[in-house]
């Protein structure tokens, strides 16, 4: 270590195949939880989530929606609000997350941004999304674009998330969908089928092993300097 003398050594750990796959795997089916971005009557975000649903039932996931009616807007009400808590007790249930919003002005909708908002990234010690898979989709009104989903790929790295490599993207989002409001067999059905199976490959892959993937340096470092401060302090 002479050529890092800026490194705590007793920080310092060696990642090794042996640590990455030390514990194993649970048996337990992938708990996945799923939000949309609107509250028309007949949302095609929640209709697109609703097939995804049935997808990763189908391999062997456990998913669950949440249904942002009556969610109050982010600092209007306090945590102990019903819809919040609601919320975030299905956020620290999952492993993993969809998030599919439908795109307005060439952005992610108020109310997919207000149900991520209301997810804080700490709850008491626990961080409720480090670690956890996510998948993105987004459904257009008109031709095929990507502006909600390269925003939620922002906000799913800012709340420290593993977000998967495919996407969904479904343009004219109105013609996709049939009278009994299922999808209809497309290319675009079939990427969600790639997108979902994606989702739960990785979610078995992390989900037992996330913790050791985000223990860090620093915060092992920040943690050692303040159990010293409380140690020297009590020696006072």
């Amino acid at each position: 270590m002479k050529d890092l003398p800026n490194l705590d050594n007793d920080c310092f750990q060696v990642p090794t195949t042996e640590n990455v796959f030390r514990d194993q795997p649970s048996t337990h089916k992938p708990r996945i939880l799923l939000l949309y971005g609107s509250l028309r009557q007949r949302s095609f975000s929640r209709l697109a989530v609703e097939e995804a649903a049935r997808l990763l039932e189908a391999m062997g996931a456990e998913p669950r929606i949440f249904h942002a009616d009556g969610l109050p807007l982010p600092d209007s009400e306090d945590a102990s609000h019903p819809k919040v808590k609601e919320l975030r007790d299905l956020v620290t249930w999952s492993e993993g997350m969809v998030w599919c919003s439908p795109e307005r002005h060439g952005a992610m909708t108020g109310i997919m941004k207000a149900q991520i908002d209301w997810i804080p990234l700490s709850l008491g010690a626990v961080r409720p999304t480090q670690g956890k898979t996510l998948a993105v989709m987004q459904v257009c009104g008109g031709s095929q674009s990507f502006n909600a989903v390269n925003q939620l790929r922002v906000l799913g790295r800012w709340m420290r998330m593993l977000t998967i490599p495919n996407q969904s993207s479904v343009p004219k989002a109105f013609l996709e969908f049939d009278e009994n409001d299922r999808m209809k067999p497309s290319g675009f059905y079939d990427r969600i089928v790639d997108v979902m199976e994606e989702l739960v490959k990785f979610t078995l892959l992390t989900r037992d092993r996330s913790d050791y993937l985000t223990d860090r340096y620093s915060e092992r470092k920040e943690s050692a300097e303040e159990l010293m401060k409380r140690v020297n302090q009590r020696s006072m």
